[in-house]
């Protein structure tokens, strides 16, 4: 599978594993807005990511979403203000 742009949002009642999840997530991509990160994830850190969510977070209080995004519409992604997006880097995060 080739990699995919996704777009990472969450709503974590809970300060700590807000705390773990966003520090786990600065593995992936950027984080773009409080809640929000860009992704470019392979099949392997989709996978990482999931499993990562199934055995952390609490399905009964906790909103995790992954949406993916085509290469063509990522490109069309308007950003006002401060903000950056992962094909504005001119380098990959490690």
């Amino acid at each position: 599978m080739k990699s995919m742009y996704a777009l990472i949002a969450y709503d974590i009642v809970d300060n700590k594993r807000r705390t773990k999840l966003h520090a786990f997530l600065k593995e992936f991509g950027l984080n773009t807005q409080k809640s929000v990160f860009e992704c470019e994830l392979d099949h392997a850190g989709l996978v990482r990511i999931r499993r990562y969510v199934i055995n952390n977070l609490d399905p009964g209080q906790d909103n995790f979403r992954i949406h993916g995004i085509c290469r063509r519409c990522y490109q069309k992604v308007a950003v006002s203000g401060q903000g950056f997006g992962l094909t504005t880097l001119d380098y990959m995060v490690v």
